[in-house]
């Protein structure tokens, strides 16, 4: 790539002030973030200082603020010692303690809140359930859950003892579960019967067996969840039920004091080969972005309903769902299911039935909840509501527009927030109460955080408009550490492009002439579905697994409602199917690659040819995968193909 062929056909030229009443109630104005501002810029690492200072419980004070010595291994308050738990948990309970901290809804329709003093005590007794079971500080602990508060009860109870937790979105397959099992050395499995979604039952205790049957490593033991009464066998000596585990168990558990640098925990996200990346946060800068951008991007406020509707399974859930709103003490609803069960109203029924002030969302569900009309979110009362978010990938300016008429009544900013797995917190995104939004820009980076373009020398594009790499010049406190196992992947993946200066995001952005970011897509070859990364080389991999297929490209293309679809070509063993075969076909690879890595991968659409398209050299020429897969003309130099007569197949002519 270079940033001449990164140009911007977005125009989009609205704007929205913050409303005036807003601005006069936040936490952080015009004023207050203009200071913000130049103090980071004045002293980066002390500005990060003051803050850890302030916004954390520490049991050993730190002395050293920022250890760059051995870029890109940046360590941050490492001389200081502190508990994750005891900073979400414990600090509370003297003046919070019968707060809500956890409003619970199931697909169903149950109900449960869990009071900061009630998460506190389940909480101690999972932990000590955890060390009973032989669980010490480093042991890692695979949790795959429905999205139930138990889930953040185990994510907490890891971090009060320093193990250190996995989270496996609950929609993976038994198979990827296998692979983050074996990567992380799991010494125990928490999971749950099942769980409730789209009307379904997910079989999650079945699938945790398979993973483990077919798994190198095997943990010592499964705990398991009641959640939805089926039936489901137990293995003797290694499998437990939860609510036998925690029966007649203390509740005073006293939180292993671990190093700021300390594994919080492993997160497993999708790269460009097969193997996905386990993403190793820290535990103290990890911690202090997630509760700073709690109250700078969320403008949190003690009486708010918090509701960010992301499983736990993913990193947005483990941020602003099990850790930022706890941290800064707020009150965080969980949903199990669905949006659209039982009906497109689901959503907004929630929001209505539980007075949610803040609402944090994916663009994917406000353009499928927007497939409905307008009649439906208007059957609620949103009236509570006052301030929107959007998470996952950018927002096209059509949504943003019917997410601020129709749900925010045009009075409620929209955060439009750009972060990653990696980044572990909001990076760019509008202060509700000072920054003017634009439909489809996060705006500008938060403060300490040096956010820049640069072209393919790694200099930096002064041109507005024009694309480039979007990079990070310093370091943050909550940036990931490594890939956990494979530190030369977290070298070569993140910091190599540009010689170990910059931390590469692999998004490409542009500026406009106000200086506010867009974010143009992925520079590599990892699709955005629905808000979640999926590599392309994991579904290539799953399709080449099948016994018929020889070959396969994976491509994205735009989609209406997911933001981007998967697209793939395959080359069979054998000749392509005929007509008459071939849906059937399709339909065959589309359940395997669902029952190889999970259903949201499955491809949207499958072409068959004889060959792909490749270079003399062997390389396949992937952008005229996607040119094709769009089903636009041909403008590429197609004349380093090894066969151009394949092109007619390619497109679906011959």
């Amino acid at each position: 790539m270079s940033s001449s062929d990164i140009d911007s056909i977005l125009i989009e030229d609205r704007q929205f002030e913050p409303p005036a009443a807003f601005a006069a109630a936040a936490r952080v104005d015009e004023k207050a973030l203009a200071a913000l501002h130049r103090a980071a810029q004045k002293d980066h690492t002390g500005f990060w200082a003051a803050l850890a200072q302030t916004e954390l419980d520490w049991e050993t004070p730190f002395t050293q603020t920022l250890d760059d010595s051995h870029p890109p291994h940046y360590r941050w308050f490492h001389d200081g010692r502190l508990n994750v738990s005891w900073n979400c948990l414990d600090r509370h309970l003297t003046m919070d303690g019968d707060k809500t901290a956890i409003l619970f809804e199931g697909e169903k329709g149950d109900t449960r809140r869990l009071t900061y003093a009630e998460l506190h005590r389940e909480t101690c007794r999972f932990a000590n359930v955890l060390k009973q079971l032989g669980v010490v500080k480093g042991d890692r602990v695979i949790i795959y859950m429905p999205m139930v508060p138990e889930a953040v009860i185990a994510m907490q109870a890891c971090a009060r003892i320093g193990a250190i937790h996995s989270v496996v979105f609950g929609g993976f397959s038994a198979n990827a579960l296998k692979d983050r099992i074996e990567d992380a050395g799991a010494k125990v499995v928490v999971t749950a019967d099942g769980g409730h979604r789209a009307g379904k039952i997910i079989a999650l205790k079945a699938a945790a067996d398979s993973a483990i049957e077919h798994s190198a490593v095997k943990p010592e033991h499964v705990v398991v969840l009641k959640r939805t009464g089926e039936a489901i066998p137990m293995h003797a000596g290694r499998d437990l039920w939860w609510h036998d585990a925690v029966a007649g168990v203390s509740d005073d558990c006293e939180p292993v004091w671990v190093e700021a640098e300390h594994p919080l925990y492993i997160l497993y996200t999708s790269g460009s080969t097969g193997k996905p990346k386990g993403i190793q946060h820290s535990s103290a800068g990890y911690l202090l972005g997630t509760v700073t951008t709690m109250k700078w991007v969320f403008d949190l406020r003690p009486d708010d309903i918090f509701w960010c509707t992301a499983d736990v399974g993913w990193v947005t859930g483990h941020s602003y769902v099990a850790y930022g709103p706890l941290a800064a003490g707020g009150t965080v609803v969980m949903y199990e299911g669905a949006p659209t069960v039982p009906d497109a109203g689901r959503f907004w029924a929630i929001c209505q039935r539980h007075g949610v002030t803040v609402f944090y969302t994916a663009p994917t569900a406000i353009r499928a909840l927007m497939k409905f009309g307008d009649e439906i979110p208007a059957r609620y009362d949103l009236s509570r509501l006052r301030l929107l978010g959007t998470v996952g990938e950018p927002i096209n300016p059509e949504a943003w527009m019917w997410y601020h008429r129709v749900i925010g009544k045009e009075r409620c900013p929209i955060v439009d927030t750009w972060w990653q797995t990696e980044t572990g917190v909001h990076m760019i995104a509008p202060i509700p109460g000072a920054v003017a939004t634009k439909p489809g820009s996060c705006t500008i980076p938060l403060p300490g955080i040096d956010a820049d373009i640069v072209d393919e020398h790694g200099n930096p594009v002064t041109q507005s408009d024009k694309g480039g790499y979007l990079v990070i010049k310093k370091p943050w406190p909550s940036m990931l550490r490594t890939v956990w196992g494979d530190d030369q992947r977290y070298l070569d993946t993140y910091w190599s492009k540009f010689d170990n200066r910059y931390y590469v995001a692999g998004d490409s952005a542009r500026r406009d002439e106000d200086g506010y970011y867009w974010i143009m897509g992925r520079i590599d070859d990892v699709l955005n579905v629905s808000g979640h990364r999926l590599g392309t080389m994991e579904v290539e991999s799953a399709l080449v697994a099948h016994h018929r297929v020889a070959e396969a490209a994976v491509v994205g293309r735009p989609d209406a409602i997911k933001g981007e679809g998967i697209f793939a070509y395959v080359v069979l063993k054998g000749e392509r199917p005929t007509l008459g075969s071939e849906q059937k076909l399709t339909e065959e690879l589309r359940a395997w690659v669902a029952e190889q890595i999970g259903a949201i991968a499955k491809p949207d659409e499958i072409r068959y040819s004889d060959n792909l398209p490749k270079t003399r050299s062997g390389k396949i020429m992937r952008r005229l995968l996607r040119t094709i897969a769009r089903g636009e003309e041909i403008t590429q130099d197609t004349s380093t193909l090894e066969n151009e007569g394949i092109l007619g197949q390619l497109r679906g002519k011959e």
